[in-house]
């Protein structure tokens, strides 16, 4: 696969809520928090979704105490189980059907979340085997996405991370390496997988091919911070200022963490990321 291709995969992974039957608003549980105003259970339609499946009060998530809400990415998952998995019968006409799309739902969503991290891998410049590897993964991930609800349901989702986390680990390593020494031609970044730098004041730093693999990036100050070729995977960052800062080559970066950070015009992203709207607002 050339890496153009698996660019444009990766590009294409976003929700389109004009083809989805409201199913983050309603096969998710939700808990009263700072990021939502009040618990709802999973299978349960929040009382803002309409009966045309829009969220009555969208323009003002965060304003009612819905931020959460506007972080929340699917990353096409909604309309593929929607569209495709229910063969476009909605739940509210088809009830006897809500339950089991509702549990289909969450499992499809981690699957497209593999899809992206693998074609993401893809676009780097990597080795033939690794390349090759990845191919193959991608290839089996996308046929999970077509098989039947019943089938979704009886998969082993622990399972199939497993060699997609290896895979994604050793394409990781291969090009932070790859990045430190014949792009950046500094000293390979630090391991601080799962640090805690909850508020931590990182302004300015080099954390160039850093791996940052789940750390704690809570209302952390990056603030014009290098931070290409890090690896973000699972990596908090609520809160985390990034005005200014450097992401253009970072790794496995989602939307879901951008829309939970802050920053502004001066953020460079890598090109699959959108700059989401209360950075503007």
């Amino acid at each position: 696969m050339y890496n153009e291709t698996a660019k444009n995969i990766r590009e294409s992974l976003k929700a389109d809520c004009s083809k989805c039957f409201g199913l983050c608003c309603t096969a998710l549980n939700i808990a009263a928090s700072s990021d939502f105003a009040i618990n709802k259970p999973a299978g349960t339609p929040c009382p803002n979704l309409q009966r045309d499946f829009r969220c009555k009060i969208h323009k003002n998530l965060r304003d009612k105490g819905f931020k959460g809400c506007t972080v929340f990415d699917c990353l096409g998952a909604g309309q593929k189980v929607s569209q495709d998995t229910f063969s476009g019968q909605s739940w509210q006409e088809h009830s006897e059907i809500a339950k089991k799309m509702f549990s289909v739902f969450p499992i499809m969503e981690q699957i497209y979340e593999m899809i992206a991290f693998i074609a993401e891998a893809l676009t780097f410049n990597i080795s033939p085997s690794l390349q090759d590897k990845l191919n193959r993964q991608l290839e089996n991930l996308q046929g999970l996405t077509d098989m039947d609800a019943d089938s979704i349901l009886s998969l082993d989702i622990t399972r199939c991370r497993l060699p997609v986390n290896e895979l994604l680990l050793e394409t990781s390593e291969y090009i932070r390496n790859e990045l430190s020494s014949n792009v950046f031609e500094i000293k390979k970044g630090r391991q601080c997988r799962g640090a805690d730098w909850i508020g931590k004041n990182l302004k300015g730093k080099d954390l160039r091919t850093t791996d940052l693999r789940g750390a704690y990036l809570i209302a952390a100050d990056l603030r014009n911070t290098d931070l290409r070729g890090v690896d973000f995977i699972g990596a908090d960052l609520r809160d985390a200022n990034l005005s200014g800062a450097n992401l253009s080559t970072s790794m496995f970066l989602t939307q879901m963490q951008i829309n939970s950070a802050k920053g502004n015009d001066k953020t460079i992203l890598p090109p699959h990321i959108q700059p989401p709207p209360h950075w503007i607002n």
